[in-house]
């Protein structure tokens, strides 16, 4: 199951440098001028997750493989991206296909790099961009509209219901909100993510700060919390070039500098797991002798669905799930002491998979 976070913002606000960090490759090229990055680079990471070495250690297991997100650098948007300005249509494709948005932010000051507004206002550049993502969606809004009239005048129920749910959005982007901040009843959901408005994709607001500020943050950091915390949106603060020099350490020397820095852990660490909550996202686990695994589902998800992330026959032959909770593996050190104690529950169909579960599917064919 993909997950994709699209990394958007200004040229020259860090963009690049972070997902550099975050892939631990020199794959999109950082560069001080607009533009440098001109295809979407995508890198898959993994959450990190200080479980599954714990569980792994238990059952003896020979491999531990962890859940992944997928990060796409989309190339820096700029004033009037909606009317194509830049290389804007490009662009906006690109974030329609993600399914939440990490938008970097500077709030740092430096004359050796250019900021393409002339100034260091990390609200202001906020704002730029959620414009351009609001006129495009506006734009698309009004095609669709059009493209479904003829089926609206023949009665079809599907194309009200869009009619209905664009015409909501319509009226949240013309009072200069965001579609995400639309209602939308549980029926409409599927509906409406069909319709793939980027303003309604959530936000994480990603503080790229100078080295100085990386434990406490700044004034311009403080600033986007607080827009933020009114926009209900996550944010975290992060310095790229920190994290840039934490990239090519091993995981001893990355410790002691992020140690001399006061810092409790890396920057990325705490981005790919907002990026992780952020998408509503959690971690069951499958536990044994050859290896121990991490896998990505939503919440709320039921048992049948989690075992078709491990494959898709799983699901089709569901029986029965034997679960654990992670908190009851650990204390009775593994599957035969938690059955011992009477902690290994036997779940159906019905059962909403719960973080940190360890999971046996049964199923048949």
């Amino acid at each position: 199951m993909g997950f994709r976070m699209g990394i958007v913002g200004l040229p020259n606000v860090g963009k690049s440098t972070i997902f550099n960090a975050l892939t631990r490759t020199a794959a999109a090229q950082a560069a001080n001028f607009p533009f440098c990055t001109i295809e979407p680079n995508v890198g898959e990471v993994a959450v990190p997750d200080p479980r599954l070495g714990r569980l792994a250690e238990i059952a003896g297991s020979k491999a531990v493989i962890p859940t992944r997100m997928t990060f796409v650098d989309i190339a820096g948007l700029v004033r009037g991206a909606s009317k194509g300005e830049g290389l804007g249509n490009q662009f906006l494709a690109n974030i329609r296909e993600v399914d939440a948005i990490a938008h970097v932010l500077r709030c740092f000051a430096d004359d050796d790099v250019a900021h393409v507004e002339g100034r260091v206002d990390p609200v202001a550049d906020a704002e730029v961009i959620e414009t351009e993502l609001m006129l495009a969606d506006l734009e698309s809004i009004e095609r669709r509209l059009a493209g479904i009239a003829r089926k609206i005048k023949a009665g079809d129920k599907e194309a009200e219901q869009q009619k209905r749910l664009l015409k909501d959005a319509e009226a949240a982007l013309e009072a200069g909100r965001p579609a995400r901040t639309v209602e939308v009843a549980q029926d409409d959901r599927k509906a409406w993510a069909m319709l793939q408005l980027m303003t309604a994709k959530p936000v994480l607001y990603v503080c790229n700060v100078d080295e100085g500020a990386a434990a406490t943050g700044n004034e311009h950091s403080a600033r986007v919390a607080e827009m933020a915390a009114a926009e209900g949106a996550g944010h975290v603060v992060i310095s790229g070039r920190i994290e840039e020099e934490i990239s090519q350490l091993d995981a001893a020397e990355a410790a002691e500098f992020l140690a001399e820095m006061g810092l409790e852990q890396a920057g990325l660490d705490r981005l790919i797991r907002a990026g992780y909550d952020l998408l509503g996202l959690q971690t069951f686990f499958t536990v044994g002798p050859k290896e121990t695994r991490a896998w990505t589902i939503r919440k709320h998800t039921r048992a049948p669905q989690a075992a078709g992330v491990i494959h898709g026959d799983f699901e089709r032959g569901f029986i029965r799930a034997e679960t654990i909770a992670y908190d009851d593996f650990i204390a009775h050190g593994g599957e035969q002491g938690a059955k011992d104690a009477g902690r290994m529950r036997v779940e159906g169909k019905g059962y909403l998979v719960q973080d940190g579960d360890v999971m046996h599917i049964l199923h048949s064919g």
